[in-house]
């Protein structure tokens, strides 16, 4: 990275369709540049493999948080029912299984949801009040008809003048200066 690099978050390339913007993120990887962000004001359908993404672990934190959920609530009920406070009740066990089973369902939803809001703020680095890129004027195109490419400063191959190059050939409708 060069000086001004270091100055600047990297140079971001804006797109009339998506189509052309799916291409230009195939062509960046191509090219080497691994630090790539692309930004679309809808899902865009092959981006995400354009981008070399790894599948999304949010059903890890689902599962994770699911299984927490039902086995507290129902080690809660257990000791409750076998151990603090044990009521015969109709010559019943006091570890009637059946009736732990309803909380524990209820308890592994709650679980799974809280923890995949947790793993969503987690995982998007949330919250994000300032992020270099809400600097650039045309960006707030982005959430009606237009789609950006972002080249990042840190990516090892990032020089702004090859990168600068790099974009005009790719035809964009504008080439914008990220200032970090």
């Amino acid at each position: 990275m060069n000086k001004i690099a270091i100055k600047n978050y990297g140079l971001m390339a804006e797109f009339e369709t998506p189509e052309l913007l799916v291409q230009a993120v195939r062509e960046s990887r191509l090219n080497g540049y691994q630090a790539v962000e692309a930004y679309t004001p809808f899902p865009v359908e092959g981006l995400d493999e354009a981008l070399g993404l790894r599948r999304d672990s949010l059903p890890f934190f689902a599962l994770v948080g699911g299984c927490i959920g039902a086995v507290s609530i129902y080690f809660v009920e257990y000791y409750s029912a076998t151990i603090d406070y044990p009521i015969n009740s109709g010559g019943r066990p006091y570890h009637s299984w059946p009736a732990f089973i309803p909380p524990a369902v209820e308890m592994a939803i709650l679980g799974a949801a809280l923890a995949v809001v947790l793993g969503m703020l987690i995982l998007n680095r949330l919250p994000k009040l300032r992020h270099p890129i809400f600097g650039v004027s045309q960006f707030d195109m982005a959430e009606r008809d237009r789609f950006f490419l972002c080249i990042s400063a840190h990516d090892p191959l990032f020089d702004e003048n090859r990168a600068q190059r790099f974009l005009e050939s790719l035809e964009p409708a504008g080439i914008h200066k990220v200032k970090g």
